[in-house]
């Protein structure tokens, strides 16, 4: 009795597959589907409490009260595996069709991706960009001041001059105090004038590490010696050992309290050489 069933259900759709795709190129196949008014055989919910072998033979009916009013004849084995073959085509467009839209979908994702990367590297370039400007008209901003003081030590070379003339000069002829300009010699050399003392806001720091490699950064002088050490542990591919910092010449190792101190605090302002040294545990 369940083979039959089975059959019958099978057969069932098969006539169904057989009527869809002999439909399929009517020009109203796309229209949406009006479902009939009043009761319809078949589309009904089972009753409660039915079983598989209850809803077989309600299948079996449906199917020969089909059959009875259908002047077609039952599929045959060929047509059957014709059917068959249509379906199985059928699953693999539909499966080629989606492995398709998952490659475009994937191929747009790393579009944005993409894309997304270079905004990232346009913005960090921005940045960069930015700061060389700033470190330009700062460098820009020093030389004016630099080039003040030497004014205004110019300036006051000149009055000490005028001073010296007139004190040496006064009470006598016109031509007296011409002999003790000549004699008094004029103080124009850059090493006659005083020094002055230049502060340095930018710090260069060339970090040997372990491997033989170097690394060379710029930071601001008021900046920690951790953030030399931070950027030493990002930046290093000799390995990822405990290290400390030094340097050779004077010699000193920088304790942990050091790394809390700015570089110029330190010494290392304008710049300085650093090492990579493997520490110890005790």
């Amino acid at each position: 009795m369940e083979c039959t069933a089975l059959e019958s259900l099978i057969e069932m759709g098969f006539s169904q597959n057989r009527a869809l795709m002999e439909h399929e190129n009517d020009p109203d196949v796309d229209e949406p589907y009006v479902p009939p008014q009043g009761h319809v055989l078949g589309t009904e919910e089972p009753p409660e409490g039915s079983t598989p072998e209850t809803v077989e033979a309600r299948a079996d009916l449906v199917e020969e009260g089909s059959a009875e009013g259908d002047d077609k004849h039952p599929l045959t084995e060929e047509e059957k595996r014709e059917q068959t073959k249509r379906m199985m085509e059928l699953i693999a467009q539909k499966q080629r069709e989606r492995e398709e839209r998952e490659k475009r979908e994937t191929i747009e994702r790393e579009k944005q991706r993409r894309k997304q990367g270079q905004e990232l590297s346009m913005i960090r370039q921005k940045l960069q960009e930015d700061e060389m400007k700033k470190m330009a008209e700062e460098r820009r901003r020093e030389k004016m001041e630099e080039k003040l003081a030497k004014q205004r030590v110019r300036e006051k070379i000149e009055r000490d001059k005028a001073e010296r003339v007139k004190k040496f000069g006064g009470g006598g002829s016109s031509q007296a105090p011409a002999e003790p300009v000549q004699e008094t010699p004029v103080p124009s050399s850059p090493s006659q004038e005083p020094p002055t003392k230049r502060e340095y806001d930018q710090c260069r720091i060339q970090v040997r590490l372990l491997d033989g490699t170097s690394l060379t950064q710029t930071f601001k002088a008021k900046e920690q010696l951790a953030a030399v050490r931070l950027y030493v542990e990002l930046n290093r591919k000799d390995g990822g050992e405990p290290f400390h910092l030094l340097t050779s010449f004077p010699r000193r190792i920088f304790t942990d309290e050091d790394m809390e101190k700015p570089l110029q605090e330190l010494g290392l302002v304008p710049s300085a050489v650093l090492i990579v040294a493997k520490k110890c545990n005790s």
